[in-house]
């Protein structure tokens, strides 16, 4: 495709994709409906904090709880990390936050840092965080890969594998991350989908954990920490200005065809190609020789190419197996530029444009200064490497 045609087609992303892309994002106000609590808008404490003194205030409403479901216990749960084997039931009389996640997943990576912050800052006051680890692909399954992601974002809290999605099917839960949060009479007060809110979980954290200790006659607990201000994450996110959605590229799990004619072919090695014209923005195209899995495309040859015309400020892929791969970011001469220069927009786990599989996980492949139009295209070499999805920021 000649420059003017790629500056034209990629000016024309926001139009196509505003319409069918973001509405999967997580912070979707139109999905972010409780199905069991309340959400931010309009819980009613029974007590509250003054922050600035750390005081509890009773409240003038009395609490129905009637309205309120009782928290489904963990059930089919196939391990467990930084504890014994867990029952909800153990935790009676605990405020209990129940966070669904799964490791490779970059919303839910996001949302780690503010979960480790409050596991230190109100455990010893009567919190309990529970993750449950519900894979999305299937190397998520394996307990040593979780132990080790466990390690890695310092999480000190329990976290239960939930293999088979038995404690997410009882919680009716349909997204990633998810947190849900259980007063000491064990009732889901709160519920909320995806990034944000951070402030107001806080405080409703802390609202719970007042309530508690003023029905169980617990005197002088109070909460000097300011609620969180700044952003915990050095990477902030603007969803309004990601336009392309999460894409996936194992058969089972895809929203969307590939952009090569070849198309998905279940459990088959297909040799793909690229077309020079008319690559359609937000849609993955293929190079070579793959095999497709259910949750991946596998390189089936020595080398084979991945080209995507994405608008986000980040780009990330879900990658494993074998191999390494060579990024090229907004090549010279397609985004209507002189190009980028790898070291403006290279990615942090890549070292120059070079990116090395080390592992089942989440790797950043680009970081712009600016939301926008962006082009990437992966050289993979090594026959096994595997590819699962783009996640954007």
């Amino acid at each position: 495709m000649n420059r003017d045609n790629f500056s034209a087609l990629l000016t024309g992303i926001g139009v196509v994709a505003l319409i069918v892309g973001f509405a999967i994002y997580f912070n979707n106000p139109k999905i972010n409906t409780p199905s069991f609590g309340n959400s931010g808008d309009n819980f009613i404490p029974a007590v509250s904090v003054d922050n600035k003194t750390g005081q509890i205030i009773k409240s003038q409403y009395a609490i129905d709880k009637s309205q309120f479901k009782k928290a489904p216990e963990f059930e089919g749960i196939t391990g467990s990390i930084n504890t014994k084997p867990l029952h909800l039931s153990d935790l009676r009389g605990k405020v209990i936050l129940v966070d669904f996640w799964t490791y490779s997943c970059i919303n839910c990576i996001r949302t780690i840092p503010y979960l480790v912050d409050w596991n230190d800052k109100y455990s010893d006051k009567g919190l309990v965080i529970v993750g449950i680890h519900t894979p999305e692909f299937e190397f998520e399954k394996d307990i040593h890969n979780v132990q080790a992601a466990v390690k890695k974002f310092g999480i000190k809290y329990p976290v239960l594998q939930d293999n088979d999605k038995a404690t997410w099917n009882a919680y009716k839960n349909l997204y990633w991350p998810r947190k849900y949060i259980v007063d000491s009479e064990g009732y889901i007060r709160y519920d909320h989908i995806g990034e944000g809110g951070y402030q107001e979980t806080e405080k409703i954290i802390q609202n719970l954990l007042a309530e508690r200790a003023a029905q169980q006659g617990i005197k002088g607990i109070s909460f000097n920490q300011n609620l969180i201000k700044a952003p915990l994450v050095t990477e902030s996110v603007d969803f309004s200005k990601i336009i392309t959605p999460e894409i996936y590229l194992g058969y089972n799990l895809a929203r969307a065809p590939l952009g090569s004619k070849e198309g998905f072919h279940p459990a088959e090695i297909v040799n793909y190609s690229i077309p020079k014209l008319d690559l359609e923005p937000n849609t993955v195209y293929v190079q070579g020789q793959w095999k497709n899995n259910p949750d991946n495309l596998e390189l089936a040859g020595d080398s084979g190419k991945i080209v995507l015309l994405y608008s986000a400020k980040s780009a990330n892929i879900v990658a494993g197996g074998n191999g390494s791969a060579t990024i090229t970011n907004d090549p010279s001469g397609v985004n209507g530029s002189i190009g980028t220069s790898q070291g403006e927009s290279a990615g942090k786990d890549l070292t120059g444009n070079k990116l090395v599989i080390d592992g089942q996980r989440l790797y950043n492949i680009s970081q712009h200064d600016n939301y926008g139009n962006h082009y990437v295209i992966i050289n993979a070499q090594g026959k096994g490497f595997q590819i699962y999805t783009f996640t954007f920021g």
